[in-house]
């Protein structure tokens, strides 16, 4: 079952740094654990489905490898 989408609002701006794809990380992981209906991922399968929804952010297209290691980052910061 696919999740809600992690694309901003109109009124979120999206900038190409890690910043800001730390906060659309967050955002996409908020949705993906609030979602009840969702069988619980592993780390890796999380990951990737975050990384997949946010395959079109700025900084995941300037530099993607970096924007794995800030999803890896976060998920450590959330306890995964």
């Amino acid at each position: 079952m696919p999740l809600p989408s992690a694309n901003p609002s109109e009124s979120q701006k999206q900038y190409g740094n890690a910043d800001s794809f730390a906060m659309a990380f967050d955002d996409a992981w908020r949705l993906q654990t609030s979602q009840p209906e969702i069988p619980p991922l592993s780390r890796s399968e999380s990951l990737e489905r975050i990384l997949a929804q946010l395959a079109d952010h700025p900084f995941a297209q300037k530099d993607a490898t970096t924007a794995r290691e800030v999803g890896e980052f976060r998920l450590r910061l959330h306890g995964v």
